[in-house]
């Protein structure tokens, strides 16, 4: 088999850049490792830039993310039980954020895939990338037993942190830089109303929640929890409990509670690879980077990445313009490297870090307690956070 572009991976990253290349008739083939019902149950964030709704827009799926997505000028962030409203809209002259799951990001590209008629292998085993650095690179996989081979021009790797694509780069050509953080998220997901019509950050003592909606009937929640923690440790009853505790008592007060539909714990971690790009090999979304999901920028800083990919191999193929392959790593670590410092500090201001009692931690805690109010005591403050979290448009990056 023979195409133009290999796309390792069939999350919202692949099928995003498999659709907008395929609208500039560029042909690709998609080869995933699980099953698209396997994808589809995965359970992921929901806020999308700016950027990222234009972009899905621009792919010809924005209709139903357009009809049921919930536009959001502004988010909340309360700590000492007092609530701060960041005015996304009125600080940053007018951009905003949408409220629209993953999943369903997922869903509606892998429909206009289908119904494009489009080439996607699922449960494709033994995945391997040939000859990246050259300029005929090939991709064979297993499918139904079978062994094949595709030939391409280049490969872009959408397929996450633990994907075949990263480590394809030979260790002393890529380097990576990682912070892990000492707990992690655990999310539950309810068919209740959310508690508020905006996302609230939640700083505590007893530690770091977070309420967020994918509907108006449909709501997620977490709370900050030891690494040491397991879903089976954790019922309905004493989530909803634990969050009442972290919540403002006037906020607690009207949560409404339900039987859990998802409920899952995952780690923090701040990740980036250098450089995104081997030869023909483009790294993009997971398989480079992970951010911690305090800031909102994990899909966000993906579809960046796409966007740029996306208009590289258009120029390409287009206008005959190679030269610009060179420039996607550079071009979108900008982007990654400000999407990774402000969800970093995001994290460290609104976690708990205690648990070792020593004069570090509470020096640390101090510093961003200091933080929390100088930026939200005033509008300047309250400014940089509001243009942080909407994002740079991705037009400005290319």
């Amino acid at each position: 088999m023979k195409t133009k572009v290999a796309i390792i991976g069939a999350g919202p990253s692949g099928l995003l850049l498999g659709q907008l290349l395929s609208k500039q008739g560029i042909d690709n083939v998609i080869i995933e490792r699980v099953s698209g019902e396997y994808i589809l149950g995965r359970i992921r964030a929901g806020v999308l830039e700016q950027g990222m709704v234009d972009l899905l827009r621009e792919a010809g799926v924005g209709e139903r993310m357009d009809r049921e997505g919930q536009v959001h000028t502004g988010v909340e962030l309360a700590f000492n039980n007092k609530r701060v409203k960041i005015e996304l809209e009125k600080l940053t002259g007018g951009s905003t954020v949408m409220v629209y799951g993953q999943t369903e990001v997922t869903r509606d590209l892998m429909d206009a895939r289908a119904a494009a008629g489009l080439t996607t292998y699922y449960e494709s085993s033994n995945v391997e990338l040939h000859d990246v650095k050259t300029d005929t690179p090939y991709v064979t996989f297993e499918q139904g037993g079978e062994r094949y081979r595709l030939d391409c021009d280049y490969i872009a790797g959408c397929d996450g942190f633990h994907g075949v694509s990263r480590p394809t780069i030979p260790a002393s050509s890529r380097k990576e830089y990682e912070r892990v953080y000492p707990f992690g998220w655990l999310g539950v997901l309810s068919d209740t109303p959310p508690v508020n019509d905006e996302l609230i950050y939640c700083k505590t003592d007893r530690g770091f929640a977070m309420t967020s909606m994918r509907s108006a009937t449909r709501s997620r929640y977490y709370l900050q929890v030891p690494l040491t923690d397991k879903v089976e440790d954790w019922s309905d009853e004493a989530f909803w409990t634990e969050l009442k505790n972290r919540l403002p008592n006037d906020v607690a007060e009207k949560l409404i509670t339900g039987p859990s539909i998802e409920k899952s714990i995952a780690p923090l971690r701040s990740f980036v690879c250098e450089p995104m790009q081997y030869g023909h090999l483009f790294l993009v979304g997971d398989a480079a980077h992970i951010v911690p999901p305090t800031g909102a920028k994990g899909l966000n800083l993906a579809a960046s990445d796409v966007a740029t990919l996306y208009k590289v191999l258009t120029r390409v193929y287009k206008e005959g313009d190679k030269d610009c392959i060179s420039q996607y790593s550079d071009i979108c670590l900008r982007r990654v490297w400000n999407g990774e410092r402000f969800s970093w500090w995001m994290t460290n201001m609104l976690h708990d870090f205690s648990g070792e009692n020593d004069l570090e931690t509470e020096t640390h805690a101090k510093f961003m307690e200091s933080e929390l109010n100088f930026y939200t005591d005033n509008e300047a403050g309250r400014r940089v956070i509001a243009m942080q979290y909407v994002g740079l448009p991705y037009e400005d990056l290319v």
